[in-house]
């Protein structure tokens, strides 16, 4: 699969459909080598993006925003080849959607108040000295900014 197909496909599918196939392209492109905890932080990073309606009002529009995650920066003929990987990003991109789904004093939070995750060998940010909520694998997970659900 090519990542411009799939971005196709999101937005031609209704919500939630969508939003569920673009947090799993970007498991799958920030984290397939990662454990399954390193990829649900990352989808708790995205998730907590899209509440805070600060990138977007859709998980696609979040994902694809400029210069935040994989699926807005990697060229759009990328392939995503590794079907294994690319299963697991599925289960878990929709078990997080779950979680997050609860209320909030009832989800289980990997990385409570992160709202920027950056890989050690790949980006050194200007932001990399915030406040860090947790390294798992290679990953740093930090609280750049206090993100706020939209409405609260």
């Amino acid at each position: 699969m090519k990542l411009d197909w799939i971005l196709w496909l999101a937005s031609i599918l209704p919500q939630p459909a969508a939003d569920s196939l673009c947090l799993s392209t970007t498991l799958y492109l920030e984290a397939r080598d990662q454990s399954p905890r390193g990829q649900q932080a990352v989808a708790e990073v995205a998730l907590r993006r899209q509440d805070s309606g600060l990138w977007g009002d859709s998980m696609c529009e979040v994902v694809t925003a400029r210069k935040q995650f994989a699926p807005g920066i990697v060229s759009p003929r990328t392939r995503l080849r590794n079907a294994d990987a690319w299963s697991r990003a599925v289960t878990i991109a929709i078990e997080s959607e779950r979680n997050w789904a609860l209320p909030a004093g009832e989800r289980k939070e990997i990385v409570p108040g992160a709202s920027h995750f950056l890989a050690h060998n790949i980006a050194s940010p200007s932001w990399r000295n915030a406040y860090q909520v947790a390294t798992i694998g290679d990953h740093t997970f930090l609280r750049v900014q206090r993100l706020k659900p939209r409405g609260s």
